[in-house]
């Protein structure tokens, strides 16, 4: 039998771009609301999960009766997990290789835009300000990943052709490879936070890592380094990491998520000297839901024909293994 597909998030009149191929597989049905949600969930053994308000699925988890797998359309997965999806035989897949390069990218860009000194250079045009001075250079300086996964591996792929010296935090020490001089261990994680230039944040939100940068995670850094977060926003403390800017315990930020979005308009964060603020856009360049749509129609083709699923998650750690 065909199976059916619940896109989550959207309206038969907006679909994801490419999906109409889909249809040849499967009976695709769409649900924009909790209640058109709770309606269908019951029908469906595929769930989309494209662009659904965080919390939706656990209030009708109950009815679920016939799911069998949920495709997310993002690499982070921590808005679709709860404890029963946890301990049920329900695959999860994720949006993992989308947006590897897109993200490398947007972090040297912030990389080089704090060395160069871009955010006071586009400031001072307006106001046409001739405000010499010198640069840092890029080359030589310490970038430390934590979070050494396929975009953390991106991350240092693309750091290394800036000549940058790349290491990685990961939950366990192991040597070095081609992108990494070293990879450490998350109990040595304050000292190589205090050896770093940059520090890029490249962490799913687990259990293990909320609020992994707190207080204690930015004093131990050089009062000289930058830190970006391009990875979830439930991973950093952000009162801290504000305090830490405020107080020139750390040279500066750029954060591309957070963990109440949009940032609310009386956050600190937008008026801080030193802050970069961007509204979760690092992974999203042009074409980029087509591919979603793609991967998802290859792992439709492989549900069917009952091949093993690209990108399938570990639910307990919260990512592919």
């Amino acid at each position: 039998m065909r199976p059916g597909v619940l896109v989550l998030g959207t309206v038969e009149s907006d679909p994801p771009p490419g999906i109409e191929g889909v249809g040849a597989l499967a009976d695709v049905v769409y649900a924009a609301t909790p209640e058109d949600l709770a309606e269908r969930i019951g029908q469906a053994d595929v769930l989309f999960f494209w662009h659904p308000r965080p919390g939706v699925l656990e209030p009708v988890w109950p009815k679920a009766d016939k799911l069998r797998w949920i495709q997310s359309a993002s690499a982070g997965v921590n808005s679709v997990l709860f404890p029963e999806l946890v301990e049920s035989d329900v695959m999860l897949t994720n949006a993992r290789g989308v947006f590897d390069q897109p993200i490398a990218e947007y972090v040297l860009g912030l990389i080089v835009a704090f060395a160069k000194g871009f955010p006071q250079v586009f400031a001072d045009q307006p106001d046409r300000v001739w405000r010499y001075r010198e640069t840092e250079p890029v080359a030589g300086k310490r970038l430390l990943v934590v979070g050494p996964g396929p975009i953390g591996r991106a991350i240092g792929r693309a750091a290394r052709g800036l000549s940058m010296r790349v290491a990685a935090v990961g939950r366990a020490a192991r040597p070095g490879d081609d992108v990494f001089d070293e990879i450490i261990g998350s109990d040595s994680l304050h000292a190589a936070l205090a050896e770093a230039d940059y520090v890029v944040d490249a962490l799913p939100l687990t259990d293990g890592t909320h609020h992994l940068f707190d207080a204690r995670a930015f004093a131990a850094m050089k009062g000289t380094a930058r830190f970006i977060n391009i990875g979830r926003g439930g991973t950093v403390d952000e009162a801290a990491l504000a305090d830490a800017v405020r107080m020139a315990e750390i040279g500066g930020a750029a954060l591309d998520v957070f963990e109440e979005e949009p940032l609310p308009p009386d956050s600190p964060l937008w008026e801080l000297e030193g802050v970069i603020v961007s509204p979760h856009m690092s992974g999203d360049v042009f074409g980029w839901q087509e591919r979603i749509v793609e991967l998802f129609a290859e792992n439709l083709r492989r549900y069917v024909v009952g091949e093993p699923l690209l990108n399938v998650v570990d639910k307990r750690l919260g990512h592919p293994v």
